[in-house]
């Protein structure tokens, strides 16, 4: 059993030992795959006749839950530096608690889904590969399209309309894994719009408390490249 254990650990630092896909570094580009978790929550300003309004008493965003799917293309620009695209399916929601006091002091909970059609560009800094293993900085724009946004929406239950176009920047940082056929990256980003996402509709008393409107998601991603 001694002489089976010694085999066994032997066997695994000799894998630890070898270089992982020795002659990628040497690659013009490659492609991957990329699926994770999200959270976000909008980020809102309130307007002048918020504070006064015998409507609402108060308007709370929080954060929610969804999922993300897409490719990835990495171009290798130095040493250092490579240009990404990620273009994916991000799935969220965005939650809304909002308080009125007709009827009196009643509590509501809603719920903004959306569908982006998410096009992030972003500069890739990394560091020297130690083994099987990278750390890596990510920096970039992103352009987002919401497939399911309401603004043209003529439907009589609806609370609050958003417009579906958004652009933002992102940052993040991630490591990389050398294994014998793949790259598995875990990473972690913030990804922040700049564009206010409200969509002004004077028939909706919650669209007129509100003055601005902006998304805020943390992405948990895995990365599988080659």
């Amino acid at each position: 059993m001694l002489l089976v254990a010694l085999v066994f650990a032997l066997h695994a630092k000799a894998q630890r030992d070898n270089l992982n896909m020795a002659d990628h570094d040497d690659k013009a580009y490659y492609f991957g795959i990329t699926f994770g978790l999200n959270f976000s929550e909008f980020r809102m300003s309130y307007t002048q006749s918020f504070a006064s309004t015998d409507t609402f008493k108060r308007v709370q965003p929080y954060w929610s839950p969804g999922f993300n799917l897409g490719l990835i293309g990495n171009l290798k620009l130095n040493k250092r530096f490579d240009l990404r695209f990620v273009p994916s399916l991000s799935f969220s929601e965005k939650k809304i608690v909002f308080d009125m006091t007709v009827p009196v002091d009643s509590q509501s909970n809603r719920t903004i889904e959306s569908i982006y059609m998410h096009l992030p560009l972003q500069l890739k800094f990394k560091s020297d590969r130690i083994k099987n293993f990278r750390f890596y900085a990510i920096g970039g724009l992103k352009l987002d399209y919401d497939l399911a946004a309401n603004a043209r929406s003529r439907r009589a239950d609806e609370f609050l309309k958003v417009d579906p176009l958004d652009f933002g920047f992102e940052l993040g940082t991630g490591f990389e894994f050398y294994n014998p056929d793949f790259i598995f990256s875990p990473e972690i980003k913030l990804s922040q719009g700049l564009l206010n996402q409200l969509h002004q509709d004077p028939h909706l008393p919650l669209g007129n408390a509100i003055q601005d409107l902006h998304t805020r998601m943390i992405v948990i991603s895995i990365h599988l490249e080659g």
